[in-house]
């Protein structure tokens, strides 16, 4: 923020606040005057997005413990109102001070006044930012133990903007291969972004340069979005890991088998169900973890794999020839007990 903007605008009648309001009481104003001014409520209305860009300002200013303090100090000076000791013995006047600054002493030997003017004429002559510049130079070499004076504090040099805060809430599948979503702010307006492939429920991406603009030179502020993933009916994750349940028949388990089980395929930033064969080793038990190497989420660093639990699929129903196997199996089968290893545990 440039000093001759604030020596020019009054950034609590912006708001409509007093200038003894509170923290509190600016914020709410300001969220207020946002709503009300905010583009997307205005369609094609310049008034109301300059408007809108005051407000912005005003708030960024006032919000800022120091900078709302080195405003506050400018603009009484700016009127006037600056607390200096009085001219004679033990202290000069306003302008005895500034003209110290520039070697010309604030009076004459017959008490007349140096002026100091922001426009061309008059001598010496220099704008409010050089003014200021020189003010804070001058502050430097007091503390430095040179000559200058005490009281001021050196104009602030360019700051960076703020960052932004905002959420958004994406489908498993979108978090997976990325998504580009657009997010709307008081303070920022319309931003679009992309969430890169592989983001996490609860992770916050960091967007440099969308947040709040910043002085000339000094940088924008980042726009830090902290993204929710809904849940998915088939798919889970682990880290970067798919997993995925898949039932498979007694035989399957038994005997072994070679199956097609479900995986995300990532194509050109879509989610697209794809298949992969996975071999079911003989004797597997309900509740194995069988693994795919490299077919999980890809993210700019990693990728995982797919983590496929096996679930024995049980028939509720079994008629004829079905009921008949299965009472040949458990005849076969007489008298192995599969608990036996556990109450062995059990007992020590």
């Amino acid at each position: 923020m440039a000093g001759q903007d604030w020596f020019e605008k009054d950034f609590y009648a912006t708001l409509g606040v007093p200038k003894d309001a509170d923290a509190a009481a600016i914020k709410k104003a300001y969220r207020k005057l946002a709503r009300q001014l905010h583009p997307d409520a205005n369609p094609g209305d310049e008034v109301a997005e300059r408007r809108f860009k005051e407000v912005g300002e005003a708030y960024a200013v006032l919000s800022d413990p120091e900078q709302r303090k080195q405003y506050d100090a400018i603009r009484t000076m700016s009127h006037g109102g600056a607390r200096f000791a009085p001219g004679g013995a033990g202290g000069g006047g306003f302008e005895d001070l500034l003209g110290g600054l520039f070697g010309g002493g604030g009076r004459s030997g017959g008490g007349q006044r140096v002026r100091f003017s922001t426009s061309g004429g008059g001598a010496p002559n220099m704008d409010i930012e050089e003014l200021l510049r020189q003010m804070g130079a001058a502050e430097g070499a007091s503390r430095a133990g040179g000559p200058g004076f005490g009281g001021f504090g050196a104009t602030p040099g360019p700051r960076r903007g703020a960052d932004v805060h905002a959420s958004t809430r994406l489908s498993f599948r979108e978090a997976v291969t990325g998504a580009t979503v657009t997010l709307r702010g008081a303070e920022v307006g319309q931003v679009t972004a992309r969430i890169p492939a592989g983001v996490k429920d609860g992770q916050r991406i960091r967007l440099r340069g969308k947040g709040m603009p910043g002085d000339p030179g000094a940088g924008d502020g980042d726009l830090l979005v902290t993204v929710a993933v809904d849940p998915d009916p088939v798919f889970g994750r682990s880290g970067d890991d798919l997993t995925v349940t898949v039932p498979v028949t007694f035989p399957e388990a038994a005997l072994g088998a070679t199956i097609e089980v479900p995986t995300l395929e990532q194509n050109d930033g879509r989610a697209e169900v794809g298949t992969v064969r996975l071999k079911v080793p003989a004797g597997t038990p309900s509740g194995r973890v069988l693994r795919v190497k490299g077919r999980g989420v890809r993210t700019a660093k990693s990728v995982g794999d797919l983590r496929v639990t096996v679930q024995v699929a049980v028939p509720r129903r079994l008629d004829g020839d079905a009921r008949a196997a299965v009472d040949a199996f458990a005849s076969a089968t007489k008298g192995e007990d599969p608990r036996a290893e556990l109450f062995g545990r059990a007992r020590g």
